[in-house]
């Protein structure tokens, strides 16, 4: 299979063994202003949104998980994106320490969900314990992706996510505003991350009075990402969550190739550089959000 990757625009598509997507150079160039880097000694990470079992990593997954973890990045939430993807997910998981599965049905795999994957979904969490529902959602990038459909599975991870009392983990390509009417519409406590945002200052924190946090990855490292520059600047630190969203949208020190968790820590010095603060310390802050919302720590 040839290896492909999203277009830098939000958050694109996961790469599965059927390649649904190719390699695609973004067109932005430079990178945000840059922050001394962390001493790598003492910061621990946690990567919120990376792919690990994606198709990408089978040849060197173990490789990649040693690049983690001699980069600072302990832990990863590993969401899926169809039902045919659990098991393998549910395996690698309980396979290495720090790796915390979420269950879900991606907005932008219809035509791969059958009628019965909501009940399915919930079947499976009853047996196989996840820190998270999801990645679930809304894209309406994508014209060919009929929106009733999008809207009754999300309405349905919704349902199963409050029932379980587990955070979701949101896809909102260009629906950002979309996914915050259905979150008020849902009226009931729901809480998690909007992963891979690039919405406006007033939505991240409409999406925090709601419960969620923020989920900032590689496309806050280019130049031309002013107003998301502007967003993580001036958010309060206890609604980011940093991510790679690995093996797609590699940062601007990565363009072009295969994205992997150990790059989560040129996010955290790009966007300690950008809210001027120290990186061993961001580290620490974002950490502690990730492993409050997906492990009820601290």
């Amino acid at each position: 299979m040839a290896v492909g990757f999203k277009r830098l625009d939000n958050e694109h598509y996961v790469n599965e063994p059927e390649s649904i997507h190719v390699l695609q150079r973004t067109p932005m160039t430079d990178t945000c202003p840059p922050a001394a880097p962390a001493n790598r000694t003492k910061v621990s990470l946690f990567d919120s949104h990376a792919h690990l079992d994606a198709p990408e990593f089978d040849a060197d997954r173990g490789a990649v998980l040693r690049h983690a973890h001699a980069a600072g990045v302990k832990e990863m939430l590993i969401p899926a994106v169809t039902a045919a993807s659990w098991p393998n997910l549910h395996a690698l998981c309980e396979s290495e320490p720090g790796l915390y599965p979420a269950y879900g049905l991606h907005p932008c795999y219809l035509a791969r969900h059958d009628d019965g994957d909501l009940d399915a979904l919930q079947a499976w969490l009853h047996h196989h314990p996840a820190k998270a529902v999801g990645e679930c959602g809304l894209d309406l990038f994508d014209p060919s992706l009929d929106f009733e459909r999008q809207l009754r599975l999300l309405r349905g991870q919704f349902e199963i996510a409050h029932r379980f009392d587990l955070p979701l983990v949101l896809h909102a390509r260009r629906a950002f505003e979309q996914v915050i009417l259905e979150l008020r519409r849902f009226g009931k406590p729901l809480r998690g991350v909007v992963h891979s945002f690039s919405g406006s200052t007033e939505q991240a924190r409409e999406l925090w009075k709601l419960g969620f946090s923020v989920g900032i990855g590689g496309p806050v490292t280019y130049d031309r990402a002013q107003r998301l520059h502007k967003v993580v600047a001036t958010l309060p630190i206890d609604c980011l969550l940093l991510e790679t969203d690995a093996p797609d949208q590699p940062d601007a020190s990565h363009r072009g190739g295969r994205n992997q968790p150990a790059f989560l820590v040129d996010v955290l010095d790009c966007v300690a550089g950008l809210r001027g603060e120290d990186p061993a310390e961001l580290a620490h802050a974002t950490t502690a959000n990730a492993r409050r919302l997906f492990l009820r720590a601290g």
